[in-house]
C-alpha cells in the first residue's frame, strides 16, 4: 500500500518562517553556485561542535560554492544550498564538519497542490443537551473519554501544543480562539517567517484537521477537541507539494524549543526517504540533524508526538522500502533496523499507531514492538464502522473555511495522543517531557494482541503479526490513550 508523505491513508481523498534565538538567516553571496552542473539542492551540514563551529562551517560552505540559508548554533546544524554536484564531497573533508547530506533528490522548485478531505455540512445550532452540533459523529472522542474528561477540565491556557503541519486556519470558527499568532510561524522559506499569511494553509487541509482534534473550541459550533482550553501554535512545515523536507522539520523543532511549547504533533515523515539509512552518507547526515533538533526541543521541555505510518509495516522488522525517494523516482531497496522513520523512531518521541471504532488496529496502521508507544483513534472505514448518524469510520474534524470533514490515518491518531498529552500537561504542570511521556503510557488503556495473525476482513491484504504483552505490544504499545484518565490528575 503506497501513501503520500503526510501521514494519511487512502481511505479518503487527500487531506492534508521562523524567528529563533541563534538561528541566523544569511543572504546569498557572490560565491554561490560557482558550479551549476546539477540541480539546486538543499543540504544539512552538521558541525563537530555546536557553539563556535557553525561560523567556521558557514565560511567553508561559501568557499565551496554554496549559500547559507539558516544557521542553528544551538544544535550545530547549518542549512545550505548548492547546485554543484561536488559540494557535499568537498565539505566532508573539512575538520569542522561532522557530516553533510542532501536533504532532497529533486531540484528546489514549487510543487503541486494536495487534494482535500471529504467535507460535511455543519448544523447551525448545538445539539440537544448542550453538546456540540457534530458531537454525535465524534465516535473517536467518546472512545477515549473526552466527554468525561471535560466534566473535570478543558485544559490549561498555559499549555501550548505546536501543530507542525501544513498550516492552520486561524480564522476558523472552532479554532480562532485557541490559535496563538505570536507563537506561529512558517519554516518553508528556509529562514524565519512569522508573517500571519505565511503559516496559513494554502494547498492542504491536513494541519487544520489535526488542530481541530487537539483543541477545537467547546463553543456550540461544529465539533469539540480533546483539550479546548489549551493554546495552539501553527508551525508550517509542509510545502504546497506535500513535502516535509529535513530543513523544514529542523526549523520546526528548534522553534518549538525556543518558544517553550509543551507538546508538538508531527503527523508526517521527513522526506524524501521514508526511512533514512545509516550506511548512506546523505541519509545519515539528515538523521543526525533531525535528531539534534528533536533532542534540543526535548531538553527545552517539549514532548514530541509522531504518527507511526500508514503502510502496515512492522517497524521492528523492516525489510524493503519501495516508496523512496518520493520527490523523484522511487525504487525498491532493502532496509533494516538501521534505517529510521523520522521523527517517529527517534529517542524520546511518542510514536502513535491507529485504531478504529472497535479499538482494534486500523488495517493500514504501521506497528512494531518497542516502536509504537501508544495507540489512538485514527479511523478505519473499511472494517470498523461506527453506529453514528453519519456512519463514518473516519475521524471528523475542522477544515479551512469554517468547514468540517472526515479523514483517516495515523495522522489522525497522533493528534489524539497530543491532545491527551496536553491534558496531562495541564493536570501536571510540573511535568517535563519525560514525565509526560511516562504519564501518557501509564494512563493508556492496555489492549492485548489478537490471537494468531491479524487479518482484517479475511482478505489477506493487510495481514500483520502482533508481538508482546498486553501492557506493551507492537500494535498498541502501552494501550489506547485515555483523556478521561488524563483529566483525573486535575484533582491532585
Amino acid at each position: 500500500m503506497s501513501v503520500p508523505r503526510i501521514r494519511r491513508s487512502a481511505l479518503t481523498a487527500a487531506c492534508l518562517a521562523l524567528t529563533t534565538a541563534g538561528a541566523v538567516a544569511l543572504p546569498a553571496t557572490g560565491a554561490a553556485a560557482a558550479t551549476t552542473d546539477g540541480p539546486l539542492l538543499s543540504y544539512v551540514v552538521n558541525t563537530k561542535a555546536n557553539h563556535g563551529q557553525t561560523q567556521k562551517a558557514e565560511r567553508e560552505i561559501k568557499a565551496a560554492g554554496g549559500t547559507v540559508v539558516a544557521s542553528y548554533q544551538q544544535i550545530g546544524v547549518v542549512i545550505a544550498r548548492s547546485a554543484d554536484p561536488g559540494f557535499a564531497a568537498r565539505l566532508r573533508t573539512s575538520r569542522t564538519v561532522d557530516s553533510v547530506g542532501a536533504s532532497r533528490t529533486a531540484g528546489i522548485q514549487a510543487g503541486g497542490a494536495e487534494g482535500v478531505t471529504e467535507e460535511v455540512d455543519a448544523p447551525a445550532a448545538a445539539a440537544a443537551g448542550g453538546a456540540e452540533p457534530l458531537w454525535a459523529n465524534q465516535w473517536d472522542m467518546r472512545q477515549i473519554g473526552v466527554d468525561r474528561a471535560h466534566a473535570t477540565t478543558l485544559g490549561s491556557r498555559s499549555v501550548v501544543v505546536g501543530v507542525l503541519d501544513s498550516g492552520v486556519d486561524a480564522a476558523h470558527e472552532d479554532l480562532a480562539a485557541n490559535v496563538d499568532p505570536r507563537l506561529s510561524a512558517s519554516c518553508l522559506s528556509g529562514s524565519p517567517d512569522t508573517d500571519w499569511q505565511s503559516w496559513q494553509p494554502t494547498a492542504s487541509s491536513h494541519g487544520t484537521h489535526v488542530a481541530g482534534t487537539i483543541a477545537a473550541a467547546k463553543n456550540g459550533k461544529g465539533i469539540e477537541g480533546i483539550a479546548p482550553g489549551v493554546r495552539l501554535a501553527a508551525v508550517k512545515v509542509v510545502d504546497d507539494g506535500g513535502f516535509i523536507y529535513p530543513e523544514y522539520a529542523i526549523c520546526g523543532f528548534v522553534w518549538a524549543a525556543e518558544h517553550h511549547f509543551q507538546v508538538t504533533n508531527n503527523s508526517y515523515y521527513v522526506d524524501p526517504w521514508m526511512f533514512n539509512c545509516a550506511d548512506d552518507p546523505d541519509q545519515a547526515a539528515v538523521s543526525e540533524a533531525v535528531r539534534r533538533a528533536v533532542d534540543y526541543s526535548r531538553r527545552n521541555g517539549v514532548l514530541n508526538i509522531a504518527a507511526a505510518g500508514n503502510e502496515n509495516i512492522d517497524l521492528a522488522h523492516k525489510t524493503v522500502d519501495s516508496s523512496s525517494p518520493d520527490d523523484t523516482t522511487p525504487g525498491e531497496r532493502p532496509i533494516n533496523e538501521n534505517c529510521l522513520d523520522l521523527p517517529a523512531e527517534l529517542p524520546g518521541v511518542v510514536a502513535v499507531s491507529a485504531v478504529g471504532v472497535k479499538g482494534d488496529k486500523a488495517y493500514y496502521s504501521s506497528y512494531g514492538l518497542d516502536k509504537v508507544t501508544v495507540a489512538a483513534p485514527g479511523g478505519d472505514s473499511r472494517y470498523q464502522v461506527p453506529d453514528t448518524p453519519d456512519g463514518r469510520g473516519s475521524v471528523l474534524s475542522t477544515l479551512p473555511g469554517n468547514k468540517y470533514g472526515y479523514s483517516s490515518g495515523t495522522s489522525m491518531a497522533a493528534p489524539h495522543a497530543a491532545g491527551v498529552a496536553a491534558l496531562l500537561a495541564s493536570t501536571h504542570p510540573w511535568a517535563g517531557p519525560d514525565q509526560l511521556r511516562t504519564l501518557l503510557v501509564e494512563q493508556a488503556d492496555p489492549h492485548a494482541c489478537p490471537a494468531g495473525v491479524f487479518d482484517p476482513g479475511g482478505t489477506g491484504l493487510y495481514t500483520a503479526t502482533c508481538e508482546g504483552t498486553e501492557q506493551n505490544n507492537g500494535f498498541y504499545g502501552a494501550g489506547v490513550v485515555s483523556a478521561a484518565r488524563a483529566a483525573e490528575g486535575w484533582r491532585n
